[in-house]
């Protein structure tokens, strides 16, 4: 029993890492563009099955690296081409295009890469238990949250500690201030927007390694990942990060018990949150914070 409540809470926090590098990239195209991007799931998806493709020339370390960056340029070229034109609209706007977009994404993948489940083969050195005891541990799982602990930890760096970064944070507060300071928005706006859909990339492939590759795989990461950033609070990505591993411990101590009730735990626990902070466990009242 306790080997198995083991496995399920280290299995919740792998899920979680994933759910907390989707959210942070929503969070970080909510909080300056006030897009809702429903066509984030998508962007994952697109990141995987992109790294499939590479992989047989580049192999599984290169196709990691390549392919968030791939994905972030079609995310760049998105925002430029269709969302942008929308800023100055309802959000209403925006909301309904990457509604569209996401399924355009998601037809697009299954008529280049088929309808058919694909794996995306690992490194043999990752695949094996870390220990015959703890026989979940597989050096996979543990790179996977190493490398989220990583690239949150580079994220955090860029936004505390570079140019773009405080312009970001800025912008998130006031962009017209930003605006009159000189800095161009529409560029702001669309490295922001780029940032964002590269976390998206990056999850698709760690996600591909570990679930294996469908044209809907999006679909059971996004939803969890709104709620992730509700439940940390919007415009906190520290609540963000919180939120996504919050939720994916929680649904995996929910399975230990009572199976059927693990995805329901997650709204359950948003539900929770909204009653008692509206704002969220790491948000504040008419305010915005990165």
């Amino acid at each position: 029993m306790t080997q198995l409540i083991l496995f399920n809470i280290f299995n919740g926090l792998v899920i979680g890492a994933f759910y907390a590098l989707m959210a942070l990239g929503l969070s970080l195209i909510i909080n300056l563009t006030n897009v809702i991007n429903f066509a984030h799931g998508e962007f994952l998806a697109l990141g995987g099955y992109i790294a499939f493709t590479l992989d047989p020339y580049l192999g599984f370390w290169w196709a990691l690296i390549v392919s968030p960056f791939i994905t972030a340029l079609i995310g760049l070229l998105v925002e430029r081409v269709l969302i942008r034109p929308l800023y100055n609209r309802d959000p209403l706007y925006s909301l309904l295009l990457t509604f569209g977009l996401a399924y355009v994404l998601q037809d697009s993948i299954r008529f280049i890469w088929g309808a058919q489940g694909l794996p995306l083969q690992t490194p043999a050195v990752l695949n094996s238990p870390l220990s015959p005891t703890l026989f979940f541990l597989t050096g996979y799982r543990v790179f996977m949250v190493a490398l989220v602990a990583a690239a949150v930890t580079v994220l955090f760096y860029v936004l505390k500690k570079t140019r773009v970064g405080m312009r970001i944070r800025a912008g998130t507060l006031d962009l017209e201030m930003v605006s009159a300071l000189g800095v161009d928005v529409r560029i702001l706006r669309n490295l922001n927007f780029g940032l964002g859909i590269f976390f998206a990339g990056l999850a698709g492939v760690l996600a591909a390694g570990m679930l294996g590759l469908t044209p809907t795989i999006g679909e059971a990461l996004i939803m969890p990942s709104f709620v992730a950033v509700i439940v940390g609070g919007l415009g906190s990505l520290v609540g963000t990060l919180f939120g996504g591993l919050v939720i994916g411990v929680a649904a995996g101590v929910v399975t230990v018990f009572y199976p059927s009730a693990s995805e329901a735990s997650i709204y359950v626990i948003m539900a929770i949150v909204l009653l008692f902070r509206p704002y969220g466990l790491f948000g504040e009242k008419g305010g915005t914070k990165l």
